[in-house]
């Protein structure tokens, strides 16, 4: 694809990715996102971009896994039923798997509570080459400890550590962390996935209604919905606080999946459009080496034929 053309896609994409990326300049209220908004597209429409955005997805990802500078992690946060493993699932459809990684934050096990709120997302950072995958990350850090206060006591901390701003300054050590991480060739999106209260009913209905849905629902899922209020006014917090230019949020309408998958696909192809990303280029000492190699194969060849005559 030439520069101009480059250009021209960059451009056509940002309108599906603008409206909805958060720096952290600027003011920001959850509740003027929609989540129900479309883009001005349909669902045909969508499905069109969404089958470009992977193509280009692949092709950006071979390039990333052969240069081997940067590394790539995307963050995936949201309300239960917001459709975080179905967009994972269609966006990287066709991507090699081995260079991807996903990775799903659940309840934290006994080990990982003897360490810092960090450390087991830590040790789960894609390598350079590779897109790292978090569904639920070290914001649940930030979140559900934050909603059920008696998981906090869990994690041990020294008493005299827990104050009345360990919020803020987990915040801090996030965007520090976050900073860190660009600062040696990661790049770094979050997507917050924002479902209305009424999808997320409809979806429920829809799982305890189809046998092959079932297994995802869980009693627990009701007893979180009901505390929906105090989700949203902290992940508004979370978003408001932890949005840099080095680490944006993308606050993803995604009560239409084929909308939001539009936006996710389409915010990564233009992260890993801007990095440059090509083949490395072989120099004069090995190009004289593969020729050698080739006439080597290339008279290999000639004298089976002859033999097979």
């Amino acid at each position: 694809m030439n520069k101009k053309s480059s250009r021209s896609v960059a451009a056509d994409l940002d309108r599906f990715i603008a409206p909805f990326r958060f720096d952290g300049s600027g003011k920001f209220h959850l509740k003027s996102h929609k989540a129900n908004a479309k883009g001005g597209l349909d669902k045909q429409a969508a499905e069109e971009i969404l089958e470009v955005n992977k193509r280009r997805l692949s092709d950006f990802q071979e390039r990333l896994y052969a240069q081997d500078r940067w590394s790539v992690l995307l963050i995936f946060q949201g309300m239960d039923a917001a459709g975080k493993d179905s967009a994972i699932k269609a966006i990287f459809d066709g991507v090699n798997p081995q260079g991807c990684e996903v990775y799903s934050f659940k309840q934290p096990t006994s080990h990982e509570l003897d360490h810092d709120f960090l450390w087991r997302c830590m040790v789960a950072l894609p390598e350079r080459g590779r897109i790292g995958i978090f569904n639920r990350s070290y914001y649940e850090e930030c979140l559900v400890t934050r909603v059920h206060p008696d998981l906090l006591v869990k994690e041990k901390l020294p008493p005299r550590l827990v104050t009345k701003n360990i919020w803020r300054e987990r915040f801090e050590d996030i965007s520090a962390m976050e900073r860190y991480l660009t600062r040696n060739g990661a790049v770094v999106l979050k997507f917050f996935l924002n479902v209305s209260r009424e999808e997320q009913r409809q979806r429920f209905l829809e799982r305890l209604e189809d046998p092959a849905k079932q297994w995802k629902f869980s009693m627990g899922d009701i007893s979180e919905r009901a505390l929906w209020p105090r989700y949203q006014a902290v992940y508004q917090d979370i978003v408001r606080h932890t949005a840099t230019s080095y680490a944006p949020w993308y606050v993803v309408p995604a009560d239409h999946k084929w909308f939001a998958r539009v936006v996710i696909g389409s915010a990564i192809v233009a992260a890993l459009e801007r990095l440059d990303l090509h083949f490395p280029r072989a120099d004069k000492a090995s190009l004289r080496e593969f020729k050698q190699v080739r006439n080597a194969l290339e008279h290999e060849g000639k004298g089976r034929k002859k033999r097979a005559r």
